[in-house]
C-alpha cells in the first residue's frame, strides 16, 4: 500500500516546497488537474527533476486522444497518467498501448461513473494499471466519501491495482487502509495541515502497519 500526495492548488515553486516537507513519507506525488491547467506539463517535468526518486502522476483526466496525451505526459516525465473511466474503451486502449511504449502506467479515475461495478469490470479487462474510486470536491461538500465505492471495486477488480481518493484525512485513514487499496491518495488531508510533515509521517505509519500486518 502506497501513499500519494495530491497537489491541486499550488504553483510549481509551492509544489516543490510542499513535497520537500514530506518527501520521506510519500511514494507518489500527483500534479493535480488545476496545476496542469495553470502551469502545463512543465509542472510534471520540474517536479520529476526535483524528486527523481519519487513516482510522479500527471492527473490529466484524459477523455479523448488517449495515446497522444499519454505520449506528451510521458515525455514530460510522468510515471502514471490518469484517464477517466467515463470515456470510451478505445481511448483507454490507446492510452494503455502508448504508456507501454514509454514505461509509464495508466490510472483510470472512476469519478462520476454511474454503474461502478459494471464499468470497473470492463476497464479491468483493458489492461490498465490502476482503477481509482474518487469522490470529487463538489460531492465531498455534500457529505459523500469514496469508502463504499472502494469496497465495490475491491470485490470486482482482479487484474489492476486499486486506488482511492476523495477527502481522506488522518481520522478517516484507518477505514481506508482496512480495505487495503494499493494506493491511498491524500490532498488537503496533508497539504491543508499546519504540520504537514507530522501528518504525513503518521499516515505513512498507519499504512505501513496495515501493509506489514
Amino acid at each position: 500500500m502506497k501513499l500519494q500526495l495530491a497537489l491541486d492548488l499550488v504553483n510549481i515553486p509551492e509544489a516543490i516546497k510542499v513535497v520537500r516537507e514530506v518527501e520521506e513519507y510519500i511514494d507518489v506525488v500527483e500534479i493535480g488537474t488545476p496545476v496542469v491547467i495553470n502551469e502545463g506539463l512543465r509542472a510534471v517535468m520540474e517536479v520529476k527533476q526535483a524528486f527523481p526518486n519519487l513516482t510522479v502522476l500527471a492527473d490529466l483526466k484524459i477523455m479523448d486522444a488517449g495515446a497522444y496525451e499519454v505520449m506528451k505526459a510521458s515525455e514530460a516525465g510522468a510515471d502514471i497518467i490518469t484517464v477517466l473511466g467515463a470515456t470510451d474503451d478505445s481511448t483507454i486502449k490507446g492510452a494503455v498501448e502508448e504508456a507501454k511504449k514509454h514505461g509509464s502506467k495508466i490510472l483510470v479515475d472512476m469519478i462520476n461513473v454511474k454503474d461502478l461495478a459494471k464499468r470497473a469490470y470492463e476497464i479491468d479487462e483493458l489492461g490498465v494499471d490502476y482503477i481509482c474510486v474518487h469522490t470529487g470536491y463538489d460531492l465531498q461538500a455534500a457529505g459523500e466519501n469514496p469508502f463504499e465505492q472502494l469496497q465495490t471495486i475491491k470485490r470486482i477488480v482482479r487484474r489492476a491495482k486499486t486506488a482511492v481518493a476523495g477527502g481522506i484525512k488522518l481520522d478517516t485513514l484507518p477505514e481506508v487502509v482496512n480495505a487495503q487499496p494499493d494506493l491511498v491518495i491524500v490532498g488537503g488531508g496533508i497539504t491543508g495541515q499546519n504540520d504537514k510533515k507530522a501528518v504525513a509521517a503518521k499516515m505513512k505509519e498507519l499504512i505501513n502497519q496495515k501493509t506489514l500486518a
